[in-house]
């Protein structure tokens, strides 16, 4: 295993995967968060650092699991596996959530729709970070 190429592919999991977070809940979830702020706890700024340590170790896994079923199909892996995560974590979580609390059925859709987006970029880029080396040239 390459050490150097699955912590790059997780940095770039964690950083893609925050950076698509902050767009999508500053462009598309504003008025949805602002509905929802009554469920959250009031203290929850001084329990985010906690939300980014669970982050990093979770993109360092996600890399981990891609790697060690990796088939070196190239970037269409990498979509598989985004597809395959999404399925696994985020249709899930999101459901249990909707289900839990009373979330409207709309945010449900836009929370799975846009885990999604993230699965699918994260499985890309480790895909394309975590790819086969290049053959060495022989020497005449």
């Amino acid at each position: 295993m390459n050490y150097k190429r699955l912590l790059a592919a997780a940095l770039a999991v964690l950083v893609s995967v925050q950076v698509i977070e902050f767009v999508l809940s500053t462009l598309f979830m504003k008025s949805a968060n602002e509905q929802l702020k009554a469920l959250w706890r009031p203290d929850m700024s001084s329990k985010l650092w906690l939300m980014y340590v669970f982050s990093a170790f979770v993109s360092l896994l996600f890399a981990y699991i891609f790697v060690k079923g990796r088939e070196a199909k190239g970037l269409a892996e990498g979509v598989r596996f985004g597809l395959i995560m999404w399925m696994f974590i985020s249709v899930p979580v999101n459901v249990t959530w909707w289900v839990m609390l009373p979330i409207p059925h709309s945010v449900l859709v836009r929370w799975v729709l846009f885990g999604l987006v993230e699965m699918l970029v994260a499985g890309i880029l480790v895909a394309a970070i975590y790819k086969p080396a290049a053959p060495a040239k022989a020497q005449p």
